[in-house]
């Protein structure tokens, strides 16, 4: 590979389309552009290709067509969930997440706050790990609502959702899981859990980006957040997006394929970068190392260097990562989940994340095994406050 090549270890920011998704959405683009609502021959194509959709992603779920609602993304599953829990629960008024959500269920918990209701946020341990016997005792008579991630975002550090589910069964209470870092990347079969309703987004897994889908288990009640004309069965009003509905139902199909097989290249590449860094950099560490993980996220911790200042040298060389969510692309407030496993320290504000997929290669892991140790030395060269902080400044001014 060239010096000039892009290396995209970001993964779970977005994935690269794969091409055989954007095979099968183009002739919604161009010739298949019915209304699937409408009622002649022509139409009848688009609605057909959405059912299949529907097929691919109940497969790779292991549910049932029906109990899947397309949405616009994972955010709008999540914020159409907590907002239906308590149109059916008006007298339960109490929420349970965890302190290392993502934005998407902090931020709506955060609003209920400011409407009058309680949400219980739980901490984590240093591996980004949650206590089960701190979330049975979370739970209230009044609890409406229990959501946890079954997969970080910044960590890869996976909850036991099942578990965590049947404990919520147990108690009468609704389970949500955001599964938006797990769908695609580890088996999934909702049918033999507990879980009420699962969220996740198309592209996570090489799928077109503003398409989501909602996993709403059969019996489980559930108000629309967008109330229209019927579509999706009632529970999600307005015209479908056809094409990229496909193609988040190609992507299910090729991600089932890849799961199936078990194939296991992109746990194998992120082992491997893992284990030359901690060889190759002092003061280096694995975020949530002892935790189970998903296989394609490393979350590090380096001494003496700042995120920021990092993200812009290795930019510089071509290579892809991040300091957290890219929804907090920007902000220089220090990564929440990373503030949450280590509250005395301070990790968050040096640490990165680098995150794989199928379409990495192992010349692409070679070269960052090349070029990260080199970013990293150069950065504690600069000894000085005032050096780091110029390099920090110019991540921001661009």
């Amino acid at each position: 590979m060239t010096d000039s090549e892009i290396i995209y270890l970001d993964n779970n920011a977005t994935t690269p389309l794969d091409p055989a998704v954007i095979e099968e959405m183009l002739p919604f683009l161009r010739e298949c552009y019915g209304n699937p609502s409408s009622g002649y021959a022509f139409a009848a194509k688009a609605r057909e290709a959405v059912d299949l959709a529907r097929e691919r992603l109940a497969a790779l779920l292991g549910c049932e067509p029906p109990e899947i609602v397309f949405t616009r993304c994972g955010t709008e599953s999540n914020n159409a969930v907590i907002n239906s829990v308590l149109q059916f629960e008006p007298h339960g008024k109490h929420i349970v997440t965890s302190a290392v959500e993502h934005s998407a269920v902090l931020h709506p918990c955060q609003d209920l706050i400011k409407r009058g209701c309680d949400v219980t946020f739980l901490g984590v341990d240093q591996d980004g790990r949650v206590d089960l016997g701190e979330l049975e005792a979370a739970i209230r008579p009044e609890t409406a609502l229990v959501s946890m991630m079954w997969a970080n975002n910044e960590t890869g550090v996976l909850f036991p959702v099942e578990k965590i589910a049947e404990l919520c069964r147990d108690k009468g209470v609704l389970f949500h899981t955001d599964a938006v870092q797990a769908v695609g990347k580890i088996p999934i079969g909702v049918r033999d859990t507990a879980i009420n309703f699962l969220s996740l987004s198309a592209h996570k897994f090489h799928g077109p980006k503003g398409v989501g889908a909602l996993y709403v288990r059969r019996g489980t009640r559930f108000h629309p957040l967008i109330a229209g004309g019927g579509q999706e069965d009632g529970r999600r009003g307005g015209t479908e997006n056809v094409a990229s509905i496909v193609g988040l139902g190609k992507a299910a199909e090729r991600a089932l394929e890849y799961l199936t097989e078990g194939k296991t290249h992109i746990r194998s590449m992120r082992d491997r970068f893992e284990k030359a860094i901690l060889e190759r950099v002092s003061g280096a560490s694995v975020n949530g190392a002892r935790a189970a993980r998903v296989p394609n996220t490393s979350s590090f911790s380096f001494e003496g260097i700042e995120s920021p200042a990092a993200l812009l040298l290795l930019d510089r060389h071509r290579i892809c990562c991040s300091a957290g969510s890219a929804c907090r692309t920007g902000s220089q407030e220090a990564s929440h989940v990373l503030r949450a496993m280590d509250s005395i320290g301070d990790r968050a504000r040096r640490s990165l994340r680098f995150s794989f997929s199928r379409f990495n290669t192992d010349a692409q892991i070679d070269r960052a095994i090349e070029i990260v140790p080199k970013v990293i030395a150069k950065l504690r060269e600069m000894t000085t406050p005032a050096q780091a902080s110029a390099v920090s400044a110019a991540v921001t001014a661009q």
